[in-house]
């Protein structure tokens, strides 16, 4: 798909992003797509979008959104100081899965992250989600480290 273009998200986009994030098995397990959205969005939103090292990029078919991911961007003293991209919340809209967009909105990552000069770009996926390894794996990345997180319990 050509006629795809990126643009940085703006609030009025929160509702499209959140209803893609929760479109996939594991993304129904931990999101929360109603009306209105919880405040909790909104609150991130605006954190990501003061953020200059963060955003949010958008793909868009005519004037639909049918992707979404986060960059956000990393000082190191690792690599001798450099900058890295750390890309999370890659999602496509599920009528537009298969198509290309991952794959463009990746490369777009990739191009903001040759302007920042970064020496390179970092992502994880959940291990439960093989066919997106496969993609990446595609694009060139390859599995260097072992991630881990500990969940911390929620106030709500």
């Amino acid at each position: 798909m050509n006629d795809i273009q990126f643009r940085e998200a703006q609030k009025g986009d929160l509702k499209y992003i959140v209803q893609m994030l929760a479109d996939d098995p594991l993304g129904m397990q931990r999101e929360r797509f109603q009306s209105p959205l919880p405040s909790s969005y909104c609150n991130a939103f605006d954190s990501i979008d003061k953020d200059s090292n963060n955003t949010l990029i958008l793909a868009l078919l005519k004037d639909e959104i049918i992707g979404v991911l986060q960059l956000t961007f990393i000082p190191n003293l690792t690599y001798q100081g450099s900058w890295r991209p750390m890309i999370e919340g890659v999602r496509v809209s599920s009528k537009f899965r298969s198509k290309g967009i991952g794959q463009s909105l990746i490369q777009e990552a990739i191009r903001r992250a040759n302007i920042k000069e970064c020496r390179l770009v970092q992502l994880t996926t959940d291990k439960h989600r093989p066919d997106a390894i496969k993609f990446y794996e595609r694009l060139g990345f390859h599995s260097s480290h072992e991630g881990m997180k500990l969940h911390l319990n929620s106030s709500e």
